[in-house]
């Protein structure tokens, strides 16, 4: 299969993580939702669920990174041709971002519903509960750690004959997900993916959403770079330790 296939793939993968993911943010947080105060606990489970349906989309074709700090993770690793990185990549922020703007086209009627600007933008992007950007980019680097370690974990030999996200099976990473939100997600919101934030953020600026507040750039870069530093790390622990 060609580099560009996969990249479709990459980008159809994390279109469906998005629009699952920010679609239970929006289910659970926006006015006259069927699904409105359904708890931090339903939003963790559709998260890890999301990412499932992600890789059983993408994983037997391009392995379903679905996450910048995967594909770096893997690169460092070793387990991922360098050269593919930065297709990779450009695909599941489109997909980040196209999977947002049909979150949006979707609840529409409840965005307009909705007169809080901060929860219309908690909807796409993540933002931590007590704001300080020492801390929050730590928690945000430890949760992308704890992802990448296990998942190349995951990969060895005693676990599986191969490494990636699709070739591992989706549910040990459905619970893994699920297990970061519940016990590591209330500081920051566990974005632990760039795709997942940056992507979704660029559409809440783009898009015409009543009442809307600013994006927040101000912390927009802690989604993106800690978990990068989190999956970089994770990688040279790995081939540090097995």
């Amino acid at each position: 299969m060609t580099l560009f296939s996969k990249a479709i793939f990459e980008f159809i993968g994390t279109l469906v993580l998005i629009l699952l993911g920010d679609g239970v943010c929006a289910s659970n947080a926006l006015n006259k939702s069927k699904g409105q105060n359904g708890g931090w606990v339903v939003i963790t489970l559709a998260w890890g669920f999301a990412v499932m349906c992600g890789v059983f989309i993408a994983g037997p074709y391009s392995g379903a990174h679905l996450n910048p700090a995967v594909t770096l993770g893997f690169a460092i690793s070793g387990a991922f041709p360098w050269s593919d990185v930065t297709a990779y990549v450009l695909a599941q922020m489109l997909g980040g971002f196209c999977g947002a703007v049909l979150v949006y086209i979707f609840y529409k009627d409840h965005f307009d519903a909705t007169p809080d600007p901060d929860t219309k933008l908690g909807i796409f992007c993540t933002s931590p509960a007590i704001p300080n950007f020492g801390r929050n980019f730590f928690c945000e680097a430890l949760g992308t750690f704890l992802l990448v370690f296990v998942i190349l974990a995951l990969g060895t030999k005693e676990n599986t004959p191969s490494v990636g996200m699709g070739e591992l099976g989706a549910f040990p990473v459905t619970m893994l997900i699920m297990a970061i939100g519940m016990s590591l997600g209330g500081a920051t919101g566990y974005a632990i993916n760039p795709a997942r934030d940056f992507g979704p953020r660029c559409a809440h600026a783009i898009l015409n959403i009543k009442d809307k507040r600013d994006s927040n750039w101000r912390y927009s870069w802690i989604p993106v770079f800690a978990p990068l530093v989190g999956g970089a790390v994770a990688a040279v622990a790995f081939i540090s330790l097995y």
